[in-house]
């Protein structure tokens, strides 16, 4: 059994969604528990056979600082579910609450491997191949060096070898060109490191890439700092969102196009299936001992069950294992990135 500790207040719409996305993962994995962290209250009235209720006290609001997340509400639903896992109970943890509260707290309570100082958030993106493209990191580090953007890559290519099968995920760095004489002083170096890593067989690096490979799918896995990536991110959503929904309106215009909506409705349909976001919702923290992973916070049923999944099969495919071993075999080159780390406050006290 595949045990994952759910946030059941975080995000948006608390347990209204939580609740019945639950419902819906245990009743699609047979193999699967839940442990469902939140307010008594809140909770009192699902009953599954599979599903045991976790008392928390507190719920981190998605306004709070972090200093309120981490210091004040030590019983919150989201320590309380992360807890879960560094005790053993659970293989995972899954919230849709606060970002930052939820990687100050998950960096607190599990600490970051060893040859790690910088935890990353990566999740997919649809590309135009039909599949996905990774990219990390999505928010949790703004400022980066060299070394962290290789850590990256090093735990993104562990990540994607659990999604998928096959050769080597190739790796891309986001720049503003192919070229290598292009980027900041930063990225040139990340290319250098990256290269290096590539002969002593620890990545399969492709090389610089733009922001239109991500959607090209030109590669498996795109590296870039948290800032670049959650602009990539936040506006690949909007897009999506505006083409489904323009599509929509469209159909409803006339009866012309009700009957060409009609006509085209197989492809239409499978458009707008892989431009829903809702499908990749669930991101993962890499760097970790142990796993979280992040839905949306306006997440729905929908979108709460898929980062379920993720959740589930990471642990299932031994997610954790995979990144240890990748950063154990890739030590010589992470070790310059941890000997100057600094650690942050957040992450150092209680």
């Amino acid at each position: 059994m595949i045990t994952l500790a759910v946030d059941c207040m975080g995000g948006d719409h608390g347990p209204h969604v939580t609740l019945a996305a639950c419902r819906h993962f245990l009743d699609a994995h047979a193999d699967a528990r839940l442990l469902l962290v939140g307010l008594p209250a809140a909770l009192q009235g699902f009953a599954h056979e599979r599903a045991t209720v976790v008392p928390a006290s507190e719920v981190v609001a998605m306004d709070d600082p972090i200093e309120v997340a981490l210091r004040r509400k030590k019983d919150s639903s989201m320590r309380v579910a992360i807890m879960q896992v560094k005790e053993g109970a659970a293989a995972a943890a899954v919230s849709a609450g606060n970002t930052g509260a939820l990687m100050a707290i998950a960096r607190y309570v599990l600490k970051t491997l060893d040859g790690i100082d910088r935890p990353a958030i990566a999740t997919q993106m649809p590309n135009d191949k039909g599949g996905a493209t990774t990219v990390l990191d999505l928010g949790a580090n703004v400022d980066c060096s060299a070394e962290h953007l290789l850590q990256f890559a090093v735990m993104g290519s562990a990540l994607v070898s659990v999604l998928q099968e096959g050769s080597p995920a190739a790796v891309g760095l986001l720049n503003i060109g192919e070229e290598t004489i292009k980027g900041s002083e930063i990225i040139k170096r990340a290319g250098e490191l990256l290269r290096s890593a590539a002969n002593s067989g620890d990545l399969n690096f492709y090389g610089n890439v733009e922001g239109n490979d991500i959607f090209k799918g030109t590669v498996d896995i795109v590296v870039c700092d948290g800032f670049v990536g959650n602009v990539a991110l936040k506006a690949s959503e909007g897009v999506a969102s505006m083409i489904v929904g323009g599509l929509k309106q469209e159909f409803k215009r006339n009866i012309f196009t009700k009957i060409a909506a009609i006509i085209a409705y197989p492809v239409l349909s499978a458009l707008m299936k892989r431009m829903d976001y809702r499908r990749y919702n669930g991101a993962a923290l890499l760097g970790l001992r142990g796993l979280v992973f992040k839905s949306h916070g306006s997440a729905d049923v929908l979108a709460f069950e898929q980062a379920l999944n993720r959740a589930y099969d990471a642990a299932r495919n031994n997610l954790l294992d995979r990144v240890r071993s990748r950063i154990a075999h890739a030590a010589p080159l992470l070790m310059p990135a941890a000997a100057q780390s600094v650690p942050e406050a957040a992450a150092t006290q209680p």
